[in-house]
């Protein structure tokens, strides 16, 4: 066993001794340490913000025809049916028989937007019967109805569409529903599937009534009739009233005639 001796710095096989750490190469070190630190402090607080905007919900772009997202400003949860359809109608076929005594012949057709679980002869058959009642608008015996197939013959068509795209399609007349209200363009009837199938809060009324009324009402507009106020508390709400929104005091009610007359609330501005 050999005794340990000092290392020669001229042997290259030797161990060079360690030079001893000096201020500058200090504070080079201290230096590089807190930047890493804060390019670490910075991925961190990115990766909480990029988690917090994804959180966010964003409202889906308008689209056309074909399969759509809904946005986000909906004002009811989705229940059991779908907010977003095909975007495409299935047409009702065959011809109604005229509803109505007398008076220009209105011809109208119905359509069912594919995707909704809907039947479109059964929509058909509601519509229909609403307007065919002799509380209805053809009471008066100056207009009569028909549903006919043809669009070239129909002077309006009666849709059932999807939340989504009846916002969509109520648009692009310059009309704002946020998916929850119908709405009625010229020459088009639109019917928002979740007032179809759920009403609204609080009306006080069986949906059948309701739908008697989304149909007079948008009908109605058609037909030239505008917004009409509550007469009273306690008293039906006129057809023309925005019952969707809310009756005022009034009672649900879903036809234009009552009792042998016209049924109307002041005119609303």
């Amino acid at each position: 066993m050999t005794s340990s001796s000092p290392s020669d710095p001229t042997d290259p096989g030797s161990a060079r001794p360690r030079p001893r750490p000096t201020l500058v190469r200090m504070r080079r070190r201290r230096r590089r340490t807190v930047l890493l630190g804060l390019v670490l402090l910075a991925a961190a607080l990115g990766g909480v913000a990029v988690a917090r905007a994804g959180d966010s919900p964003r409202r889906a772009p308008s689209v056309g025809p074909g399969p759509m997202a809904y946005g986000a400003n909906q004002r009811t949860e989705p229940t059991g049916y779908p907010r977003v359809g095909a975007g495409s109608f299935t047409t009702a076929e065959g011809e109604s028989p005229v509803f109505g005594a007398d008076g220009p012949l209105h011809r109208y057709r119905v359509a069912v937007e594919r995707g909704t679980g809907q039947d479109a002869p059964a929509f058909a058959a509601t519509v229909d019967e609403v307007l065919a009642d002799p509380r209805g608008w053809t009471a008066a015996g100056e207009r009569r109805v028909q549903r006919v197939a043809d669009a070239e013959v129909a002077d309006f068509t009666i849709y059932l569409a999807t939340p989504r795209t009846s916002e969509v399609m109520c648009a692009e007349g310059g009309l704002t529903t946020e998916g929850y209200t119908s709405c009625r363009l010229p020459g088009k009837v639109i019917i928002n599937l979740a007032r179809w199938l759920e009403a609204v809060p609080d009306y006080g009324a069986p949906l059948e009534v309701y739908r008697a009324y989304v149909i007079n009402h948008e009908v109605g507009h058609e037909f030239g009739e505008g917004h009409e106020a509550c007469p009273g508390p306690g008293r039906p709400a006129p057809v023309m009233q925005q019952q969707t929104y809310g009756l005022q005091g009034c009672v649900a009610y879903a036809w234009p005639w009552l009792e042998g007359r016209r049924y109307a609330g002041e005119i609303v501005p």
